[in-house]
């Protein structure tokens, strides 16, 4: 199948009604069939990308679209390879509504994040919250915040419709000290990307124009506090080209409780995986936990910002995410050169143990001041 093939196929796909199809990814092999595809398909004026029909992911130079099984089983060629675009969903367990609780949660100040202000607040840090949006109005968060991007309505702003994003930004740099919470960077920056719907879910494609966005916008974290059990190529090349930009990406195990296993992208190894603790220090019931895990932190009935100025307390892996991103960005105001695999490195020589007999031995929970001890020496 040449290019004027592929081309067929593509707007053949298009302009066929979405009956029994799957949104599917398809990726170029070779960079020069892609450069010359794209430059064809552009001279056709073919329709604008939508989340509802094509979209084009430079970034892994491919395109995501509506195809049956059938259309897709059809088209193995040395030019192209499919695979599947499946849902993501966010790793948050439960939650309900909090009075606000001034001042430090327990999770900031049980891995020591107020001890290290007098050193580093995160100052100029811009962590990217690939997640649901953001509440812009909240009172906490209002001097926390970059305008980020809404990818699923491109002329708006990145309103959280859901409330997982917000809880997230709260604990890594929420900053209303007197009459709100303090979260773990109070200085940094959050930039929120919006790819999960109202309901907490995205396709990969949206994962991965948010990662684009992250690199181009030269974003020096990425927090990703969700999940998939499938592995997936198009999204392991946009995480490996962003790990090679220097981007750290931290990313949640999952809420399964599962010993063994962990969910995508924490599994991959351009990430650092987080698991939950409890107040104990002990792993969280829901939180999976094994081998793959970097570090664990706080997760289980963590308060934090919400929709409407309010407060939510909430439960998962996602919520100990958001530490570790904070966390993080604590170290990079006070060592900014150090690259993603380093700062894995001082993560997992500066976690502390964690309680319990059946705790794994070679990682343990976040530990702030350790870390920057072991960054300086």
């Amino acid at each position: 199948m040449d290019r004027t093939a592929i081309l067929r196929w593509l707007q053949g796909a298009f302009a066929k009604p979405a009956y029994r199809a799957k949104r599917r990814i398809v990726r170029f092999r070779q960079h020069s069939d892609y450069k010359r595809f794209l430059h064809e398909w552009s001279e056709l004026n073919a329709p604008p990308a939508s989340r509802n029909t094509i979209r084009h992911l430079p970034a892994i130079e491919a395109f995501s679209l509506l195809l049956s099984d059938e259309e897709a089983a059809a088209r193995h060629h040395q030019s192209i390879w499919i695979e599947d675009d499946p849902l993501v969903t966010v790793h948050a367990t439960i939650h309900k509504p909090a009075s606000r609780e001034k001042g430090i949660p327990w999770g900031v100040g049980q891995i020591r994040a107020p001890q290290a202000w007098s050193t580093t607040t995160g100052h100029r840090i811009k962590v990217g919250v690939i997640d649901t949006g953001v509440d812009f109005s909240h009172p906490d968060l209002k001097h926390s915040l970059g305008r980020g991007i809404n990818l699923l309505n491109r002329g708006s702003l990145p309103h959280d419709d859901n409330g997982h994003g917000t809880h997230i930004a709260g604990t890594i740099a929420a900053a209303n000290q007197l009459r709100g919470m303090i979260g773990v960077a109070p200085r940094a920056t959050v930039y929120p990307v919006k790819a999960f719907d109202q309901h907490g879910s995205a396709f990969v494609s949206d994962i991965i124009l948010g990662i684009d966005w992250c690199v181009r916008n030269r974003m020096d974290i990425i927090n990703m506090s969700f999940g998939m059990k499938t592995r997936s190529k198009s999204l392991l090349s946009a995480v490996t080209s962003a790990y090679n930009a220097g981007v750290i990406i931290i990313a949640s195990s999952g809420n399964d409780g599962k010993r063994k296993s962990i969910d995508y992208p924490a599994r991959y190894s351009q990430t650092i995986s987080v698991a939950a603790t409890n107040r104990m220090r002990r792993i969280a019931l829901f939180s999976n936990r094994g081998a793959y895990i970097d570090v664990f932190a706080p997760g289980d009935k963590i308060l934090s910002a919400w929709l409407n100025g309010k407060y939510n307390e909430m439960s998962g892996t996602s919520m100990a995410t958001s530490h570790v991103s904070g966390a993080v960005a604590l170290l990079l105001a006070h060592r900014p050169n150090l690259s993603p695999a380093e700062i894995k490195a001082i993560l997992r020589r500066s976690m502390i143990p964690l309680r319990g007999t059946k705790a794994p031995r070679l990682t343990g929970e976040l530990d702030v001041m350790r870390m920057l001890q072991a960054a300086d020496r």
